[in-house]
């Protein structure tokens, strides 16, 4: 199996690295380690659909209103992300707008919650197309 995601030394914050074959796949990955750093993912009972709809001028911005949407859902329902699905990305004349599900479960009773990312940020933000895509992002915790 391909990696998914890896986490990098930072000094204060948490930072990673997410990977696909395809920009939806990486942001996917993204999302995962994202949710990775406040409960174990793989153990979250995929109850609850939410379709999530999110737009930006440009890759960077969509991708953080995406992870930060992960924070958001948790705040407002305590929705616990289990897995991003059918993720799609389409470029408009304004921008991008993704459209995806996230799958999961909002009885976080049920669940270890170990951390907290409190937001997404911009610094040292990068998206590298190559072979594959490579998200880099780092998290405020």
């Amino acid at each position: 199996m391909e990696q998914k995601f890896r986490y990098l030394d930072h000094t204060s914050d948490a930072k990673f690295q997410a990977f696909g074959r395809t920009m939806e796949e990486a942001f996917g990955n993204a999302a995962l380690a994202t949710a990775s750093l406040m409960w174990d993912v793989e153990t979250v009972a995929k109850r609850v659909r939410h379709p999530i709809r999110i737009q930006g001028k440009d890759l960077e911005q969509l991708l953080l209103h995406f992870l930060g949407e992960i924070i958001y859902l948790f705040d407002t329902e305590m929705f616990l992300l289990g897995s991003a699905e059918e993720i799609k990305i389409e470029k408009k004349s304004e921008g991008y707008l993704l459209e995806a599900v996230f799958l999961g479960d909002n009885n976080s009773n049920t669940y270890n919650i170990f951390g907290e990312v409190k937001a997404i940020t911009y610094n040292e933000m990068k998206i590298e197309k190559n072979n594959r895509i490579t998200l880099q992002v780092v998290v405020d915790i």
